[in-house]
């Protein structure tokens, strides 16, 4: 009992810290694509266990064009994020020019796009409004696997901020009206044209984006309110999809941020360099976690890497500086970890191969064993009521009891492919697939 009080202290103390940063009544709603805590954990949420096409269905929404992004969750709201293709094809005038510098696999299309905002209702799943906040020609393509609607929205409880990248930036308020917009921060070069993933995050009155690619990478941060540029960072990084976290710290507001070359910490307020750390794979994907005053930072792609590095570091670790653990086997490349409390739960490279670390020490709990049922992952997990959810591509959710052993609860399937991380908010999980909205919940 000594040891469960002291963990929840520890656990209070740590959301307490991640929380201020947060929009008020964050706890109660999905406004990030990893939660309300950024790091996959729903801490009011106990949805369904069981469910299948038709069972448990509250209600499903037909989305059009195709997308990945995380849906959002305020109040009675549902956001979502996804790309038209038209039928209309561009003029040779109209195609944008290929810049020679960059080696690319994939072929940029010839018909515009529609970049559009949805929002439902979350009890009926009424669409209330559609919004289509550019049309134009992506100027690359993107992997077979990938879509032009990747990066998913976020909300101060106020605002929603929608980043489709290149294809520009935007604000609306919950009536889906525009209250500013940014199409002029440039267009991203991404590796061999693989595509965008720009997620931004609200903190306080800065919205901050990654724009990691091929050359001249950097983080943005612009004011919610105008959308005017505050600071940007510039990074020597190729490019990632990772999504940053922003904590306070001895009350200082770090932006924490994955990279190749180096995991680095910035001010908030200035985008002054804090820490930076070396030792990821190429290609990062997983977005950082917070554990008290420590962050944790994976990558799994041609390579496995995990490292808690602590907040209060300074200057440049490089590889062999002081840090709490390191760990190199079974980590991710596309979805991110979760952290049940002093738990931190991984599948290696895009895998049903589980593992679970201790959180603060790095110690093994768990390692790489087999999900079953289950072949591939891009959704990231979440956690709620105990219990951790994994969603596979082919639309397949496992869900498992929270503990040092696996201990499967419900396999439950969808025949619709699911790329988009689950949202879990009160007694309700939303999946978003490749076809449709679903709104699961137990009668």
């Amino acid at each position: 009992m000594h040891r469960i009080a002291a963990l929840l202290g520890i656990l209070a103390l740590a959301l307490f810290a991640i929380a201020a940063d947060f929009p008020k009544g964050a706890d109660d709603n999905w406004h990030h694509w990893r939660g309300p805590n950024a790091d996959g954990s729903a801490p009011k949420a106990d949805p369904p266990t069981k469910w299948d096409a038709n069972t448990n269905i509250a209600w499903k929404a037909e989305l059009p064009g195709k997308g990945s992004a995380t849906p959002v969750v305020w109040g009675d709201r549902v956001f979502v994020l996804t790309a038209i293709k038209t039928d209309r094809i561009a003029k040779p005038e109209e195609l944008p020019k290929p810049d020679p510098k960059f080696k690319v696999s994939t072929e940029p299309p010839s018909n515009f796009y529609k970049f559009v905002v949805l929002c439902f209702d979350r009890t009926s799943g009424k669409k209330l409004w559609e919004k289509v906040a550019a049309e134009m020609v992506p100027h690359e393509g993107i992997h077979e696997s990938h879509s032009y609607a990747a990066g998913s929205p976020t909300t101060d409880g106020k605002l929603l901020f929608a980043s489709f990248g290149s294809f520009g930036t935007y604000c609306y308020d919950f009536d889906g009206n525009l209250k500013w917009s940014r199409t002029d921060l440039g267009r991203l070069n991404t590796r061999l044209g693989w595509g965008e993933a720009v997620t931004p995050v609200v903190s306080g009155d800065s919205l901050l984006l990654n724009f990691d690619q091929e050359a001249d990478s950097r983080l943005l941060c612009l004011d919610t309110s105008s959308g005017k540029t505050k600071w940007e960072a510039k990074r020597d990084e190729k490019t990632t999809w990772a999504t940053p976290l922003v904590v306070d710290h001895g009350g200082k507001m770090q932006v924490v941020m994955n990279g190749t070359t180096r995991v680095r910490s910035y001010d908030l307020a200035t985008g002054d360099l804090v820490w930076q750390c070396a030792g990821m794979t190429v290609n990062p994907i997983p977005s950082p976690v917070r554990l008290g005053d420590s962050v944790i930072s994976v990558s799994g792609y041609r390579g496995a890497a995990a490292i808690s590095i602590p907040l209060s570091a300074k200057g440049d670790l490089g590889e062999k500086g002081k840090v709490n653990w390191r760990y190199a086997s079974g980590t991710p490349y596309v979805p991110s970890p979760v952290l049940v409390g002093e738990s931190l739960y991984f599948t290696q490279t895009n895998d049903s191969l589980l593992t679970i670390l201790n959180a603060k020490t790095g110690k093994v709990v768990l390692d790489k064993e087999r999900l079953p049922q289950v072949r591939s992952f891009y959704a990231s997990p979440i956690t709620a009521a105990g219990r951790v959810y994994f969603v596979d591509r082919s639309g397949i959710t496992i869900v498992v009891k929270s503990g040092e052993s696996l201990d499967v609860l419900s396999v439950n399937k969808l025949d619709d492919p699911i790329d988009a991380s689950p949202v879990a908010v009160g007694k309700q999980l939303f999946l978003r697939s490749t076809k449709y909205l679903y709104c699961i919940e137990g009668k």
